[in-house]
């Protein structure tokens, strides 16, 4: 299994109420595909560069997970059949440096 970040996001029209919702039901697809979460980052309302399906902003999330690599393209697919998830864009999450041991 290997660490991925996935940055999800979802349309201005939800409320807070429901983009606590979609979270967690992206949570749980991850998981349902046999993913473990590790964490998970809620980043607001931002405006996009240019609009996107008739909307100027969308609520934006990070979750990070382990999961088999073979996981993510049925993901993917299952997210863009989500009415609540606008885009989905996994990246394979960078190794943490070691920290550099004092002598």
């Amino acid at each position: 299994m290997s660490r991925y970040e996935g940055m999800f996001i979802f349309p201005d029209r939800l409320k807070e109420e429901e983009v606590d919702d979609a979270i967690k039901a992206v949570r749980a697809e991850i998981e349902k595909h046999g993913g473990a979460i590790v964490s998970n980052i809620r980043l607001g309302r931002r405006p996009f560069a240019r609009v996107m399906q008739k909307e100027s902003h969308g609520h934006y999330a990070v979750v990070v997970f382990d999961i088999d690599g073979e996981q993510l393209p049925v993901l993917h697919s299952r997210f863009k059949l989500n009415d609540q998830v606008m885009r989905a864009q996994f990246v394979r999450a960078a190794e943490e440096a070691a920290a550099p041991v004092a002598e």
